[in-house]
């Protein structure tokens, strides 16, 4: 279908989990459900993005010690390269939108001070699981 319309709040809160929406070659999109206290790892991807908080609180910390927090209706916009940590700081679940240029196959995420490349979507079809 090439238009799809999402209860986003009530999609992520029935999900409770990063999930695909939208994947083409030039663009993808998801909806992300963090819960209480969940946070990354510092890291980076090569693509663009974009995140948009619907429900909850998110603290963004960089690698200089800075930190930024988003609240309903913030929007981060981030350059691929950039390094960043998300971490639900809210005291309830988060809920996201995330936006990111290029497909899901085409991403790559790296991890902070290690340079190691982190690839969910690899080690999940490996595992014969289906990926996110």
């Amino acid at each position: 279908m090439p238009i799809e319309i999402y209860d986003t709040r009530k999609f992520a809160h029935e999900a409770k989990r990063r999930k695909n929406v939208f994947d083409t070659s030039r663009f993808h999109a998801w909806i992300h459900y963090y819960k209480v206290d969940q946070q990354d790892e510092m890291h980076c991807h090569n693509q663009d993005q974009t995140f948009q908080i619907v429900e909850g609180e998110c603290t963004m910390s960089f690698p200089d010690g800075g930190k930024a927090v988003l609240g309903p209706g913030s929007l981060a916009t981030i350059t691929g390269g950039s390094f960043y940590q998300l971490h639900n700081t809210g005291g309830k679940p988060l809920v996201m939108i995330g936006t990111r240029s290029g497909s899901v196959k085409d991403t790559v995420k790296v991890e902070h001070g290690t340079g190691r490349i982190i690839d969910y979507a690899a080690e999940r079809e490996a595992a014969g699981q289906p990926s996110a």
